[in-house]
């Protein structure tokens, strides 16, 4: 486990150097929101790490439904019944384990490892644009068609989710890395992803946080440099997206 802070965000990476499953902890005046939940084995690192801070964890916010970022989330809802559980309303969907695809969506099969089982069922259903103490949700379907990132208000660090990934070289959702193929295995829709990471990158952010790889400072140029991979990837030869 490796700890790592930009202004009030605590990144807690799990497996850091084999399989990178990062899980926020942002520091707020009455406590601590919890951003993503990793995997079942996350537990004990994500209650440690908030003892060590001497604040309580109050909310626990999911950037999406994947079992990489739910696993721990019962464990946390048992310890921490008082703690508010917050996911997109479309997202919540999967997290029920139901992966049917609204009308007007993309028809093209949900992807990644949708959970089974998972008991915890949110208080709070999120929308583009709602405020969790000084985090702001930004919309970014694509990996996920109900994906979400989280941006601070007070620093500008954007907790993205799988919309961007770092572990094997800064991708958008869906450009696959052979060094670490698996959130672009595990990306919905591709052309969703791509306008969300476009959007991502015009805020601007200080430090880009995702679930999988290091934090990056001052990301935008490399954010954009990034999104136009993505994007004459996905253009036909001699033709537009």
């Amino acid at each position: 486990m490796r700890l790592t802070r930009e202004h009030e965000v605590i990144q807690v990476s799990f497996l850091p150097r084999l399989f990178p499953v990062n899980v926020y902890l942002v520091e707020e005046e009455d406590g601590i929101t919890v951003i993503d939940a990793g995997m079942p084995f996350s537990l004990k690192g994500i209650l440690s790490t908030a003892e060590s801070l001497g604040k309580p964890i109050t909310r626990i916010i999911l950037t999406h439904a994947h079992g990489d970022h739910v696993g721990a989330l019962d464990g946390l809802k048992d310890a921490l019944p008082s703690a508010e559980v917050s996911i997109s309303s479309r997202d919540a969907k999967l997290l029920a384990g139901d992966a049917a695809l609204l009308p007007g969506e993309p028809q093209t099969p949900v992807r990644g490892s949708v959970p089974k089982g998972i008991r915890t069922r949110p208080d709070r259903l999120l929308e583009d644009g709602d405020r969790i103490g000084s985090l702001i949700a930004v919309a970014s379907p694509g990996h996920t068609p109900g994906h979400m990132a989280f941006m601070d208000t007070r620093s500008r660090v954007l907790i993205a989710g799988d919309a961007y990934q770092l572990h094997g070289g800064l991708a958008v959702s869906g450009r696959m890395r052979p060094l670490f193929p698996f959130p672009a295995l595990a990306t919905w829709n591709r052309e969703l992803a791509l306008a969300s990471a476009k959007r991502l990158a015009e805020l601007e952010p200080s430090v880009l946080a995702v679930g999988h790889g290091r934090m990056l400072r001052q990301p935008a140029a490399a954010m954009r440099a990034a999104a136009a991979d993505a994007e004459q990837r996905l253009r036909p030869a001699g033709g537009h997206l």
